[in-house]
């Protein structure tokens, strides 16, 4: 990781900007450290996924992005979350089910967004179908001329969904500024990835949808985040979707209950060496962007700032019994309300402006039209197609074309093979 971040890498960066990735990713752990701690009370009713290792990911490709970019973050992206503005609390309530919580009670863990402020759209637990959900995001602002862009994250298992190549196909067909992070972890729960993926780039599965892709060392958050912000700028440049696919390692099971005893020890040792937050800290002592003094003041700042959010996350009461029944359908406004914050004239994507000629060329057929302007199948090839003619009223009159030849009865066709039979014999 060392030789991986140049000096030409740190000019890209001001010493601030490299003491933020530094300050998110011991926010990530500490924050991720503090809920293992309130799972083991039985204080969190949910799930909990570690991000153990994986932390330059979600906090190097987010903090590429700009305020008004849109993302959707999975179980492991809890840094991503922080980097946007979440409160350690309301990760802490959401996955202890307090009343205070994003989602008041009702989700116990990672299911919660912010659609108005932070632009966070919650996470499905359909592995996949984020992709889709997002590059409509994409596409939808691009049509209020909003130029943002939408991101999100999969894992290596999550690639092998039907999904995952319909999302994909559909993001590369409108050119959407949509940037996928996929997390190439090397387990897919239990599975290795080399026995349900044939390929050893994941990210070779762009190619089939003509999605330009890069791959990085998703332990180095320098590269992580250099790599973001060049994918970031085509996006929204215009280019397309980009695919990034980020090589790591998933150094805790799949949750807390997994053991994960299945992964071989000396692949863990080998991984637990590349600890991101230590060859980063080493990084930037090296540089002299980190000094004994400063990373004192972050260390005091994070445990002042995780023991308030702590308190107030277990001071925060539980929901109301009755309090179930509300919130489980959309009511329209009282619910949150949705409406379209246009950034450029909406004449431009309306008609007249934005009309185009009923009329469709298909290469190798020609084009074809509706029939006299009317909602009408249009015509290609052998089809018959309606012409119009001239009425003695000055009015068009539609008129078939001329269907070819009949063929000849069936009757006629039996008799001539069996003559032709006769005469074979």
């Amino acid at each position: 990781m060392g030789a991986g971040m140049t000096k030409s890498m740190r000019r890209e960066l001001t010493r601030q900007q490299y003491l933020d990735l530094y300050y998110y990713m011991r926010l990530n752990r500490a924050v991720e450290e503090t809920m293992v701690k309130l799972f083991r009370q039985n204080k969190i009713v949910g799930g909990l996924y570690s991000s153990l290792g994986q932390e330059a990911i979600s906090v190097g490709t987010c903090y590429a992005l700009e305020r008004k970019d849109w993302i959707a973050p999975m179980i492991r992206n809890i840094g991503a979350l922080l980097v946007k503005g979440v409160p350690p609390r309301d990760i802490f309530m959401q996955h202890m089910a307090k009343y205070d919580s994003p989602t008041k009670g009702r989700d116990g863990t990672s299911h919660f967004g912010d659609l108005d402020n932070l632009h966070i759209v919650s996470p499905i637990s359909m592995l996949g179908d984020l992709i889709p959900v997002m590059t409509g995001v994409a596409i939808g602002g691009r049509y209020l001329g909003q130029k943002i862009v939408a991101m999100t994250w999969i894992g290596d298992g999550g690639s092998s969904t039907g999904v995952f190549h319909e999302g994909l196909n559909f993001a590369a067909t409108q050119r959407a500024p949509f940037v996928l992070i996929l997390e190439n972890n090397l387990w897919a729960y239990s599975t290795p990835v080399g026995r349900q993926v044939p390929l050893d780039n994941l990210a070779d599965r762009a190619k089939a949808y003509g999605i330009d892709s890069y791959i990085v060392d998703g332990n180095n958050v320098v590269a992580v985040y250099r790599t973001a912000r060049e994918a970031v700028e085509r996006a929204r440049a215009g280019e397309g979707p980009i695919l990034i696919e980020a090589k790591t390692f998933r150094r805790l099971g799949h949750a807390q209950h997994d053991p994960a005893e299945y992964v071989p020890k000396q692949m863990r040792a080998s991984w637990e060496a590349r600890d991101p937050i230590a060859l980063y800290e080493k990084f930037l002592t090296a540089e002299k962007l980190l000094d004994v003094p400063v990373k004192k003041e972050i260390d005091g700042r994070l445990e002042t700032l995780l023991a308030a959010e702590r308190e107030f996350a277990e001071n925060s009461p539980m929901p109301p019994p009755e309090f179930a029944e509300g919130g489980v359908y959309c009511t329209g406004d009282e619910c949150h309300k949705i409406q379209a914050r246009w950034e450029r004239p909406i004449g431009e994507v309306t008609p007249p402006e934005s009309s185009v000629k009923a009329v469709w060329t298909v290469p190798g057929f020609g084009a074809g039209k509706s029939s006299g302007g009317a909602d009408a199948p249009i015509h290609f090839g052998d089809a018959p197609a309606v012409i119009e003619k001239p009425a003695g009223n000055g009015r068009g009159a539609k008129t078939a074309a001329k269907p070819p030849a009949k063929s000849a009865p069936k009757k006629a066709k039996a008799a001539v093979a069996s003559a032709s039979r006769k005469a074979r014999r």
